[in-house]
């Protein structure tokens, strides 16, 4: 009996060893499981971190609303330059951010057109910032005219809404030549152009008929008839 006993208890033991034994390779098993399922969705999630997220997240920091900066960022060709360009207005210059995201989404090139604002703006003593942003926008050279701004301002005496006038004048010039500009062809020295003539068209010649020799005249002897 005592051993019957006992082997009914190592019995219960080895049961209890197997049944903990299978639970846990179950758990492992749902655990890896559940983890491959995650993969994708962790996958597409991390897609997701890209130029849009970025966008909104440097114009939230700079104090743009949260309407606001989802819509500039979902209009926008390339959201990291439009808020690049957001940023850089706002930091060195006393423009708010709202009012640079305006004309930073209508850019075609946001950077260049904060190129123009920031140089412009440290031109003019920040006496025109507004001004500024609306002929950095205008423009279709920024980065020619901020140059221009600049140039003239630190040379030339003259009011910024002047130098203003004067530089976008210039650079709506600069752009009007440009596309109505016809280039040249250029021939080398030495060489003769050849010129497409129009052959003229000459009369056929008509065949003459051809000429029939005559018989030679003999002369008759003289007396005889």
């Amino acid at each position: 009996m005592a051993m019957s006993h006992s082997k009914k208890v190592v019995n219960r033991g080895k049961n209890k060893q197997a049944s903990s034994t299978s639970r846990i390779l179950t758990v492992s098993v749902l655990a890896i499981a559940g983890w491959l399922t995650s993969l994708p969705q962790m996958a597409v999630a991390a897609s997701y971190s890209n130029d849009y997220s970025v966008c909104a997240g440097r114009l939230l920091k700079v104090g743009v609303t949260a309407e606001t900066a989802s819509q500039g960022c979902a209009a926008a060709l390339r959201p990291r330059d439009l808020a690049s360009c957001v940023v850089k207005i706002n930091k060195k210059t006393q423009i708010a951010a709202t009012d640079a995201l305006s004309y930073c989404g209508k850019a075609r090139r946001p950077e260049e057109l904060a190129t123009c604002v920031v140089g412009a703006s440290s031109s003019t003593k920040e006496a025109v910032n507004p001004a500024v942003l609306d002929y950095c926008g205008r423009s279709l050279l920024p980065v020619r005219f901020g140059q221009c701004v600049v140039g003239l301002g630190s040379q030339i005496d003259l009011p910024p809404a002047q130098v203003l006038d004067t530089c976008i004048s210039a650079s709506d010039s600069v752009v009007g030549a440009s596309s109505s500009f016809t280039p040249q062809t250029i021939i080398p020295t030495g060489s003769s152009p050849s010129l497409e003539t129009t052959p003229v068209p000459t009369q056929p010649i008509v065949p003459t008929q051809p000429i029939v020799p005559t018989q030679p005249i003999v002369p008759t002897q003289p007396g005889t008839n």
